[in-house]
């Protein structure tokens, strides 16, 4: 879970600086306050219709392509590629209120450079992961210590033991130290390290 959610925000948070920057650079595209809608669906877009998309297309290039040459193959490719990032452009002009005039400036280049958006995002992909994972565990870590002091704030006793069970052993005073989960029964470490 964990990662999907750091994968789809971080790259919702390139879309939309990726959109921000279409928008700046081909005059005949005005983004705006729309690029928070196009980028949330140019990134479901991303994640699930462009591999299906792919599949597709590649599945029926295959089938011809020992008639073609390498250099033909290489150019059908291409393509593919570019006819995907038009669908994932249409999609985003179609359901949002992205504004676009102008065939080339606005239908063409476009995809052209959200082709070559991802390429860049390809490349740096896992530091931005790496990154946002990171501030993802720090903000559970706090939401979970805040929670654990709301609880015991509130006078919310412990979740009773059924009978007969042994009680949770304590880890040490030095692990507990570096702990960062200190404070939290053992039921509620476990269902955290399940979702991380």
């Amino acid at each position: 879970m964990k990662a999907w959610v750091v994968r789809f925000a971080s790259l919702y948070l390139f879309n939309v600086v990726v959109l921000l920057v279409i928008g700046a650079i081909f005059g005949s595209v005005r983004v705006g306050w729309a690029a928070l809608w196009a980028s949330l669906l140019l990134t479901a877009g991303t994640i699930w219709l462009k591999p299906l998309l792919r599949r597709l297309f590649r599945g029926m290039a295959a089938r011809s392509a020992s008639r073609r040459s390498r250099m033909a193959e290489k150019l059908v490719q291409a393509l593919i590629v570019f006819v995907i990032e038009l669908g994932l452009w249409i999609v985003v002009v179609v359901f949002s209120s992205v504004d676009v005039r102008g065939w080339l400036l606005g239908w063409i280049l476009p995809p052209i450079a959200l082709l070559i958006a991802f390429a860049i995002y390809d490349l740096v992909d896992d530091r931005i992961e790496a990154r946002a994972g990171a501030l993802y565990d720090r903000v559970g870590r706090r939401g979970a210590t805040a929670a654990t002091t709301d609880t015991a704030a509130a006078g919310i006793p412990p979740v009773p033991r059924p009978a007969g069970a042994a009680p949770a052993a304590s880890p040490p005073p030095a692990a507990r130290a570096k702990d960062p989960y200190d404070g939290l029964t053992a039921e509620q470490r476990r269902m955290l390290d399940d979702l991380g």
